[in-house]
């Protein structure tokens, strides 16, 4: 009799492999999948200028792939191979449109279509560099599996309701067919959904970020881009948030840090998915050989640009350090934002690095590269976060937990791997049709006017500096758990109409359900919650085919 093709947590450890990323079967189909997220990908970040979430319709289709009961295909119910589906899909979008599509059309609209190829190797080395200090630093004290994630948290939940069907299933598809029609009627429900699965502290200073660049300009008339104010609370928020990291590194732990880890430990004899699976000496090695990576892939692209007719060898060694240092905080801050609110500011925190440049007098073409170089960093670091998220959530019940996880872990990033080689191939062949025809993402346009304009005017920098101390000082009071200064400057830089009042709208009804039904009510508004995310997702996709 043939076993059954669904996982089951308690199956005997020497037959309870993961199953492979490379197996022909389910690699023909993560590859299909992958062609489409990235043509999704590059559609909508050209058109719309977004970027969808596409996990949970690669975790869908492997759905119904599963229900196929021929030539073997219904090895695809496994919810784990649905997730390597889920892993490319959503890989394969995030790599063709924001870590490749965005950073070369920067030269292109720069008036230098010969950097596009150097940019496309530069962008391929900073998409490479940034799964691996993903890969090897998650699972850690500073990037946790039981952190928040939400759109993991949604792809999980999409794959465990059509496993098993039930009060799951119904309160995720409720939530879908919601989050699908508010978002035909122009909310944005993502941010509902991510409320009820992240953490209150952080998306409660989301939304207030979300409400003061909503309201404040209406009210006073005072235009918070044109001060430079959320870029001024984020770099704040973004120094600090490094320091703490460095001190979560180097440093002596504090007495509350002692008394967490005791407390982890002794959750740990019941649940030994919440201990970390990456040591602090793994951490530090990941971050920094992540640095010397960032470093010598800017190197590569000041070569292949030719960035040594503008600058003499100390001014490249400047660049690529510059570079190298915009490129890993992009990818961290980007990384704790998507951690903890599942929203990224990848397009602001490169903005930051772009000012900073003009302030710091580069010239126009290395800055073009830099700004690019950046750019490619951060989106995959979230994506594959929230990947991992999801299958961390569908392996944790395994025992033994830790081979299994590391094992699953792996195959998600072969499965991640095959997403960007075919992402990183289609922007290569559709990058020239496009971009002659005028299809270019709107962030890269503004990355341009931006260098093209300049910043000569010394109060730019001083109001950097001003609005970075209360930034500092949310994020110093909040502490490197919650990230609140972080969350404050997403919220005014993302600045979605709306959004705030749906997060605090869906925080109260998280809170006051809780109240009511205990720790089961907090499982069921993360289904909901799920659920809105996936509806919003699906509304994106279709919002494109329809177009």
């Amino acid at each position: 009799m043939a076993a059954s093709p669904v996982s089951d947590p308690a199956q005997d450890a020497a037959t309870a492999r993961h199953p492979r990323a490379f197996e022909p079967r389910t690699a023909i189909i993560t590859l299909a999948m992958s062609v489409v997220g990235a043509v999704i990908g590059i559609h909508m970040i050209t058109t719309l200028g977004v970027s969808p979430n596409t996990s949970v319709i690669g975790a869908v289709v492997a759905m119904l792939i599963g229900r196929i009961g021929f030539a073997g295909l219904h090895r695809m119910r496994d919810v784990n191979r649905q997730n390597l589906v889920q892993s490319a899909i959503s890989g394969a979008t995030f790599a063709a449109a924001n870590s490749l599509l965005t950073p070369m059309a920067i030269p292109f609209l720069f008036g230098r279509p010969d950097l596009v190829w150097p940019m496309l190797l530069g962008a391929s080395l900073g998409l490479a560099i940034d799964v691996y200090v993903l890969y090897r630093a998650y699972g850690s004290r500073f990037l946790p599996a039981d952190a928040a994630w939400p759109p993991g948290v949604a792809a999980a939940e999409t794959i465990r309701a059509g496993d098993r069907g039930g009060k799951q299933a119904a309160l995720l598809v409720g939530g879908g067919i919601v989050g699908f029609g508010a978002s035909f009627l122009g909310l944005p429900m993502s941010a509902a959904g991510i409320a009820m699965i992240g953490n209150v502290w952080a998306l409660l200073m989301f939304a207030v970020g979300l409400l003061v660049a909503q309201y404040v300009p209406a009210l006073t008339g005072l235009d918070l881009n044109a001060f430079y104010v959320p870029h001024g609370v984020m770099i704040g928020a973004g120094l600090v948030a490094l320091a703490q990291i460095g001190v979560m590194l180097f440093g002596r732990p504090s007495q509350r840090a002692v008394a967490k880890e005791a407390a982890l430990r002794e959750a740990a004899k019941e649940d030994p998915s919440l201990v970390p699976t990456v040591d602090e000496r793994t951490l530090r090695s990941a971050l920094g050989s992540g640095f010397v990576l960032f470093l010598l892939g800017a190197v590569v692209l000041a070569i292949a640009g030719g960035v040594w007719v503008e600058l003499p060898w100390w001014g490249i060694l400047g660049f690529a350090l510059f570079a190298a240092v915009a490129a890993i905080v992009h990818e961290l801050i980007v990384g704790l934002a998507a951690m903890h609110a599942g929203w990224f500011p990848a397009f602001a925190v490169t903005l930051i690095f772009l000012i900073l440049g003009l302030v710091l007098q580069f010239p126009t073409v290395p800055l073009a590269l830099l700004v690019g170089y950046c750019a490619s960093t951060g989106p995959a670091f979230a994506d594959m976060g929230y990947d991992f998220k999801a299958g961390w959530l569908l392996r944790r019940d395994r025992r033994p937990y830790t081979v299994f996880e590391l094992d699953g872990r792996r195959e998600q990033l072969k499965a991640s791997i095959l997403g960007f080689v075919v992402a990183i191939g289609i922007v290569a062949l559709v990058w020239p049709s496009l971009f002659e025809s005028g299809q270019v993402p709107p962030t890269a346009k503004v990355y341009v006017d931006t260098i093209q304009a300049g910043i000569t005017d010394p109060a730019v920098l001083v109001n950097l500096l001003i609005w970075a101390v209360p930034g500092a000082v949310v994020q110093l009071v909040g502490g490197p758990g919650r990230q609140l200064g972080v969350l404050l400057a997403t919220g005014l830089l993302v600045a979605t109409p709306n959004a705030g009042w749906l997060v605090l709208v869906a925080l109260v009804a998280r809170l006051v359900w809780r109240r009511l039904r205990g720790e089961e009510g907090e499982r069921e508004t993360a289904l909901v919650g799920a659920g809105l995310i996936a509806g919003d997702s699906l509304y994106s996709v279709g919002r494109m085919i329809w177009r």
